[in-house]
C-alpha cells in the first residue's frame, strides 16, 4: 500500500458482527484485550483498552441499541504501526456525549451508571462520537508511539 497519500497499513483487522446481547460483550473485551497484546502495550494499557472497549460495547446495546433483539452491534478493529483503532457501532437513535452528566460532579458520585464515557475518555488517546443513517459509531484511539 503507498503510504505517500496519508495511509496507514493496516498490520491486522477484524470484524465482529454481533445480536445486541450482553452475552458478546466479552468476546468483544477479549479481542481488543488480544490486539492491544499484539500492539506491545504494557499490561495496565491492556486492562485500560479492555475497560474502554467494554464501555463501549455495553453503552452500543444498552444505550445504542436498547437491546433490541433485531438490531446487532459490530466491533472492528484495526492496528497499524502508529495506532490501534476499535470502532462499535449499533444501530440505534445515537445520543449527545456533551449531555452525559459528569461523573464526578458531587450530586453524580453515587450514582449506579454514567461512568462509561468518562473511563473512556480517561484511558484513551482519543474518543469521537458519529451518528449516521444507520445509527451510531464510538471510534476509541490508542497510540503505540
Amino acid at each position: 500500500m503507498d503510504n505517500s497519500a496519508g495511509m496507514e497499513a493496516t498490520i491486522h483487522h477484524a470484524l465482529l458482527t454481533l445480536a445486541s446481547s450482553l452475552e458478546g460483550v466479552d468476546a468483544v473485551e477479549q479481542l481488543a484485550r488480544s490486539f492491544a497484546l499484539l500492539a506491545g502495550f504494557d499490561e495496565h494499557v491492556v486492562s485500560d483498552i479492555a475497560l474502554a472497549t467494554r464501555e463501549a460495547t455495553v453503552n452500543a446495546i444498552i444505550h445504542g441499541n436498547q437491546q433490541h433483539p433485531g438490531k446487532a452491534i459490530s466491533a472492528e478493529l484495526d492496528l497499524t504501526a502508529e495506532e490501534l483503532v476499535i470502532r462499535i457501532t449499533d444501530q440505534g437513535e445515537g445520543f449527545q456525549p456533551e449531555e452525559v452528566p459528569d461523573p464526578l460532579h458531587e450530586d453524580n458520585l453515587l450514582r449506579s451508571s454514567g461512568r462509561g464515557v468518562f473511563l473512556m475518555r480517561q484511558t484513551m488517546d482519543d474518543v469521537h462520537f458519529s451518528k449516521h443513517n444507520t445509527g451510531s459509531t464510538i471510534t476509541l484511539r490508542k497510540h503505540r508511539t
